[in-house]
């Protein structure tokens, strides 16, 4: 069950407290000494759009931020950190699964759930039990306790792309694609001419022009008493009482776009991103004082957790997060899954450089 061993670990709240987290690394924020200074340090370049944007993307100026999550008590994303991007090209939505369709039409692929497993890569596991599938969430009957994530995933044989939720292919069509894995996500972005964007990429994008807010749209989950993204409501995992009018994944464009004109920025799903996963990326960032520029992710993956599965970084949390679990769509946040995983809230979205 490498799928639901590698599922995006929606837990958030640790009991660490982040001042205590930095210093057991070692690692010294780059945080000045006033909120006016640090607030002089984040910008938004006035760099202006290099031509005619690329169908369904938007130019994202670039600039500086602070990267990570203060006060959130993840200690994955600390140190708050200053980090500088250039300009880049952004989907101005996940990747649909009209989009993906169109792509597995003219290309022929077989996404990673869809094909047969090698018994070779799963020492005894029965060869009955090696059925191609992907993780689900299965909402339990009651509450129970928030330690073992396998009480609501369950590896479902037969799931894919091509079943995405309650619905189908024709009636979920601006829906997110979901159940892909990071090779899908990489071979849809070759034929796409674009690529997976960094963490910082996606974090900058997400902010919106907004300096350090705890959520890409603001600092009130819900605004007004309005959702503005797709998240949890209710008991998790047991009942999601869909106040925000979705049960499950939700059309791309359901709910505002944040202040770069993107949306689903957060909620709705989890999105892939090119760098490695390791919980102490932004140490030695913090240690070294000086801004970081475009950084590309750590050279390989490490998680104490499984510390034998090789996991990239996901951002964005998805319509199962909430203050009681995940709460991961916190702009500042960070998310992991096994490379060859998929769930049934797992998307990406892409970004095309300058001149491509």
């Amino acid at each position: 069950m490498a799928a639901c061993a590698g599922t995006p670990e929606p837990a958030s709240h640790d009991g660490h407290h982040p001042a205590s987290w930095a210093t057991a690394t070692g690692a010294t924020p780059a945080t000045p000494s006033t909120d006016a200074a640090s607030a002089a340090a984040a910008k938004v370049n006035a760099t202006p759009a290099p031509g005619r944007a690329p169908a369904g993307m938007v130019w994202v100026p670039g600039g500086t931020f602070w990267m990570g999550c203060e006060n959130c008590g993840m200690p994955d994303a600390l140190p708050v950190h200053l980090v500088a991007v250039e300009g880049y090209w952004m989907d101005r939505t996940p990747v649909t699964n009209a989009e993906f369709e169109k792509f597995v039409k003219a290309t022929g692929y077989t996404t990673v759930a869809e094909r047969p497993l090698d018994s070779k890569d799963y020492p005894g596991v029965p060869r009955d039990k090696l059925v191609p599938g992907s993780a689900v969430f299965f909402p339990t009957s009651a509450p129970v306790p928030l330690d073992n994530p396998l009480r609501w995933w369950r590896y479902t044989p037969g799931a894919n792309w091509k079943q995405p939720g309650s619905g189908n292919l024709k009636s979920q069509a601006d829906h997110p694609v979901v159940h892909v894995a990071f090779e899908d996500a990489a071979a849809y972005a070759a034929w796409a001419g674009k690529r997976l964007p960094t963490e910082a990429e996606f974090e900058f994008a997400a902010r919106g022009g907004l300096d350090r807010h705890m959520y890409p749209w603001g600092n009130e989950l819900t605004p007004g008493g309005k959702a503005v993204a797709n998240t949890w409501q209710g008991r998790f995992p047991a009942k999601d009482h869909g106040e925000d009018g979705y049960l499950g994944t939700s059309p791309v464009t359901a709910f505002p776009p944040n202040g770069f004109g993107l949306y689903d920025m957060g909620g709705n799903v989890w999105q892939w991103c090119s760098d490695w996963y390791r919980p102490d990326t932004y140490a030695p960032r913090a240690r070294a004082g000086a801004v970081t520029e475009n950084p590309q992710g750590p050279a390989d993956s490490f998680d104490p957790q499984e510390p034998g599965a090789a996991k990239r970084s996901l951002r964005g949390g998805s319509y199962l997060c909430t203050d009681q679990y995940c709460a991961r769509y916190l702009v500042g946040s960070r998310g992991k899954s096994e490379v060859a995983s998929a769930a049934s809230n797992l998307g990406f979205r892409l970004v095309r450089a300058v001149g491509r």
